[in-house]
This record gives structure tokens, sequence and C-alpha cells, in this order.
């Protein structure tokens, strides 16, 4: 059984997007450089057939990867979401306790992360210890350095 993530209607297109490019356009240009590959002769000593034939492996796996992914994605709506606790989706101001520094975050599925723009897996140890919390919360966190402590300071959508 596949894992459900949460995804914004962005997000999923994303996913479905890539998706249809491995498998419409990328599986098909290896299999025709597998059968130039064959065309040039013997195979046991081909390294053109033997690399085709490893990139059409690597290929197949991310294939299924994505295909367990987009299985048991979701797409959440919003409107119909609690602004109180923080949840998948959730536009999260936080505070250290320790330094002081206000960071801004949207929790989302770990395929949307990317920290340069804000957007934290809800899977990462910060993204578990947030859900559930409310505006004035302390969220205690486990990271590889000790334990972190954040105020929940917002929560928006």
């Amino acid at each position: 059984m596949s894992e459900v993530s949460y995804y914004t209607p962005e997000g999923f297109q994303r996913l479905k997007e890539e998706l249809e490019q491995l498998e419409n356009v990328e599986r098909p240009r290896v299999t025709q450089d597998i059968a130039d590959a064959r065309d040039k002769g013997d195979l046991s000593e081909n390294a053109e057939y033997h690399a085709a034939k490893e990139e059409q492996s690597l290929l197949e796996l991310k294939i299924a990867k994505l295909k367990q992914v987009y299985s048991g994605a979701r797409i959440i709506d919003e409107s119909q979401l609690d602004n109180s606790k923080v949840l998948v989706l959730s536009k999260v101001k936080i505070k250290n306790i320790a330094n002081k520094m206000e960071f801004s975050y949207t929790l989302v599925a770990d395929s949307e992360s990317d920290l340069k723009i804000g957007k934290l897996s809800v899977n990462s140890p910060i993204g578990k210890g947030l859900l559930g919390k409310s505006v004035g919360d302390v969220a205690e966190i486990q990271v590889p350095n000790g334990i972190m402590k954040f105020e929940v300071i917002d929560i928006s959508r």
C-alpha cells in the first residue's frame, strides 16, 4: 500500500507532468538508444548498449517510485482546513526561542519541499514537530544537534 501525501493542485499537476514526461518521452528515447546500440553489432563489447540498458533500468525504477507516490497523492481543499492548528499546507511563522530569529514556512509534501522558497516537508523533523500546534505553542523538536524550541507566531493559508 502506498503512503498518502497531500499536495496543492499545482504540486499534483507537476507530479503528473513529470510522470507523463518519463513515460511518454524518456522511455521511448531510451528504448531507441538501446535499439541503435544493438544495431552496431557485438553486444558483449558494446559500451553504448550497456550504458543504455543501465539508463533504462534506472529510468524504470524512477517511474515505479513516481507511480507509487502518484497513487498515494491527494489534493487538499485548503478552504476546508482549520487555521487554528498547523496542518499540511499551513503557512506558519515561527520564532527560534534560543536566538529570537523568525522564519516563515509552508508545510508541504516531500516532493514539493524547497527551503529556498520557504517550503518545508511535513516529514522533516521541524515539520513533524510543528504539526498540530496552535499560535503561542512552543514546539520542542529533536534535531541532530539536540533539542530546538520554536514558538508558533502565526498560522495562515
